[in-house]
């Protein structure tokens, strides 16, 4: 695989063995170009401390296929309403939280406007029937706003290790078939 692949973890991280932690494995025991970055205070984040870790990784790493999973999607959203940043090919916005969230730990992110442009040639959005974190009512909603595509996985959770997420072989197949 040639692109560059940046993974963004959310609120609390992405470690072994949650499928964000496999997938940079998977990438890199094939020569992949991945970057897994591991956000500050992962447990009690901070937007503008992200935001400015992000935006520096951006330009060092210079990714051409960003997957975000959680609490990083609406990080992605807050850096495309504020920056301006250099599009991406391929964005996979993977269980985002509620628009609306009001968990104490992560109020720095919200609220959040959707953006506009979301600085990427062609974005999937994948959601679960069951997300106790985002409605699928919010979640079509969300994908209509955005005008992309959207996945929808069944009884997935929040698509992540307490969700039976540690291997995620279909995101692999899709990264693999670019």
């Amino acid at each position: 695989m040639k692109e560059k692949v940046l993974l963004l973890h959310g609120w609390g991280g992405s470690d072994f063995p949650h499928w964000q932690s496999w997938l940079a494995g998977e990438l890199a025991k094939d020569y992949g170009k991945v970057s897994f970055l591991k956000f500050s205070n992962f447990d009690f984040p901070n937007k503008n401390d992200w935001k400015n870790e992000l935006i520096k990784e951006l330009d060092d790493f210079k990714p051409d296929i960003v997957i975000c999973h959680s609490l990083a999607n609406t990080l992605w959203f807050h850096l495309c309403n504020e920056e301006n940043i250099k599009s991406v090919k391929q964005l996979f916005l993977v269980a985002p939280p509620s628009l609306n969230s009001k968990i104490d730990e992560v109020n720095s992110f919200f609220p959040v406007t959707i953006p506009k442009n979301l600085n990427a040639d062609e974005a999937l959005l994948i959601c679960s029937t069951n997300d106790p974190y985002m409605t699928l009512d919010e979640a079509k909603s969300l994908q209509k706003e955005l005008k992309v595509e959207m996945h929808v996985v069944k009884d997935a959770g929040h698509i992540n290790a307490d969700s039976g997420f540690g291997k995620w072989p279909w995101m692999l197949q899709i990264l693999q078939d670019n």
